[in-house]
């Protein structure tokens, strides 16, 4: 299938690794100039081909670099992937979250992308464009392990169903996609989900990240590929009615409809 991609401009934030960096590529693999924001510059990106912008979200200036950079190098913005995120399981319950862990969790799970996006959309008003940005099932499965992260997810959703609805008559639509546990550093690496409750809790970071998937329908992590290629989807022009919608990709995690 032609998703009609080629020779548009995307932003991809928190681009470096996992979900980010397989959008990335896959968007670059259709043809798309992408502009990649991360606090770091790896060299999985620079070989991706991306146009990279070091720079951390959740400082007063980060959003506005990553948008002029891409005014600057290609002259507009057809695409927003609001990808960067950040989870850190509460093992010690809901009094150990402090007032400043509430804070940096809401600056980089929602606020980052509140703010990209009021920056962005002046630009993909310009062409009409999409913005679909990546949530997570823990907005409809609030988890007291990662409560605050939980919180932030369910506020994102909010926001870009909002926004969906005042957006949509310029052209512009709005779309989340909410993965369960996929197989990135954040859930299997080294100081990762899985490590991190298995230190806790004892046992193995394989048997978290089995009891993990364990009520899934497939019973397996989502791969990052899989993720990118629903993003790529609702980017696309093939997808041209499609707004103010939330996608899983979880494998059956979710038990409601």
């Amino acid at each position: 299938m032609d998703l009609r991609l080629a020779g548009k401009t995307a932003v991809v934030t928190g681009a470096s690794r996992g979900i980010g960096l397989a959008v990335t590529r896959a968007l670059i693999g259709e043809g798309v100039r992408v502009v990649a924001a991360a606090r770091e510059s790896t060299q999985e990106l620079r070989e991706a081909g991306a146009v990279p912008v070091v720079t951390d979200l959740t400082s007063p200036d980060g959003p506005a670099t990553v948008i002029e950079a891409a005014a600057a190098a290609f002259g507009g913005l057809d695409i927003l992937v609001n990808n960067v995120g950040a989870v850190r399981p509460r093992t010690g319950g809901f009094e150990s979250v402090t007032a400043q862990d509430w804070l940096a969790t809401l600056a980089v799970n929602f606020l980052a992308a509140v703010h990209v996006t009021r920056l962005a959309l002046p630009l993909l008003t310009v062409r009409g464009g999409s913005i679909v940005t990546i949530s997570s099932v823990n907005a409809v499965l609030p988890d007291p392990l990662v409560i605050d992260y939980s919180a932030a997810k369910g506020a994102l959703s909010n926001f870009c169903k909002a926004l969906s609805k005042e957006v949509g008559p310029q052209g512009i639509r709005v779309n989340t996609v909410s993965p369960g546990p996929v197989a990135t550093d954040l859930w299997l690496g080294a100081g990762g989900v899985a490590q991190t409750i298995a230190d806790t809790e004892g046992g193995t970071p394989d048997a978290v990240a089995a009891a993990a998937v364990a009520g899934t329908a497939t019973g397996r992590f989502t791969q990052p590929i899989e993720v990118a290629d629903l993003v790529l989807f609702l980017a696309s022009p093939r997808a041209g009615n499609i707004t103010g919608a939330d996608f899983a990709i979880d494998g059956g995690l979710k038990p409601t409809l």
